[in-house]
């Protein structure tokens, strides 16, 4: 099947899943879990062979802006389904599908900007696969604190709605929030450290400012959970540094890939 077909088919399957997911929901009536899982799996697969031939030539692997993105959203969906058990799946995978839609048809309908092609050294790879599934856990404890800061302002409210309650407790959110957040750090950390042992000079021009705001978001990352351990953060103060170091990140990637990629050779 062309590459384009398949990714179309993962955009719709995508979308029906997500609209399942949100319409249930919203009635509050159960989800078929075996359903939702089985189009994500089928809509991962459709989406993981469409984006391989984006990615991969013969010169190496090609990780422009929207292709990257793509590959992202991919490893997050793919990340969510194998922690539903733990995760508020149907709150965690409508949104994420729904980015990972608009990734792919990034990926399909804009030209890539300037890419250089990245030799695939185990190293490197390494490197790579590390970075990807460090985002992917932060940004699923990113949307974590976001259902947690609405949760808590709905549990001011009296009388407090249903679905609120329908709500794992206030306290298990939280320590999956900053379970997610150790486990984003520590990848973080390991890329970073594979970064400096294989990648030839992390501070060069092309890498400057990615290097700069990976190393500012570790330690955002690594005070908040320092934070939480020795002085008990929770609460505000935790969501907004969740918020401040996802940023950093945000910027650290996508910020300046497309600036190099579009901005600067625009």
């Amino acid at each position: 099947m062309p590459p384009v077909l398949l990714s179309s088919v993962a955009m719709v399957l995508y979308l029906a899943n997500s609209f399942y997911q949100i319409q249930r929901f919203f009635t509050r009536r159960p989800l078929s879990t075996p359903l939702m899982t089985g189009l994500s799996l089928l809509a991962a697969a459709c989406h993981g062979l469409g984006l391989y031939p984006l990615l991969i030539n013969d010169q190496g692997l090609l990780l422009g802006f929207f292709n990257a993105a793509s590959l992202i959203a991919l490893f997050i969906v793919l990340l969510v389904l194998v922690c539903m058990r733990c995760l508020t799946a149907n709150l965690m995978l409508a949104p994420f599908q729904l980015l990972a839609t608009l990734a792919i048809a990034g990926s399909l309908l804009v030209t890539e900007g300037q890419v250089q092609p990245i030799h695939e050294a185990p190293g490197v790879l390494a490197h790579i696969l590390l970075s990807i599934l460090g985002y992917g856990i932060i940004s699923i404890g990113v949307l974590q604190s976001i259902i947690l800061l609405f949760q808590e302002q709905q549990l001011r409210k009296r009388p407090v709605s249903a679905w609120i309650r329908s709500f794992p407790p206030l306290q298990s959110m939280e320590n999956l929030l900053f379970s997610l957040l150790w486990g984003g750090w520590i990848l973080l950390t390991l890329s970073l450290v594979t970064g400096w042992l294989f990648l030839e000079d992390l501070f060069a021009q092309h890498l400057v400012h990615k290097t700069f705001f990976s190393c500012l978001a570790w330690l955002i990352f690594g005070l908040l959970l320092w934070g939480r351990h020795q002085l008990g953060w929770r609460g505000h103060k935790a969501i907004r540094l969740t918020l401040a170091g996802f940023f950093l990140l945000m910027l650290a990637y996508f910020g300046s890939k497309l600036v190099r990629e579009f901005i600067l050779l625009g």
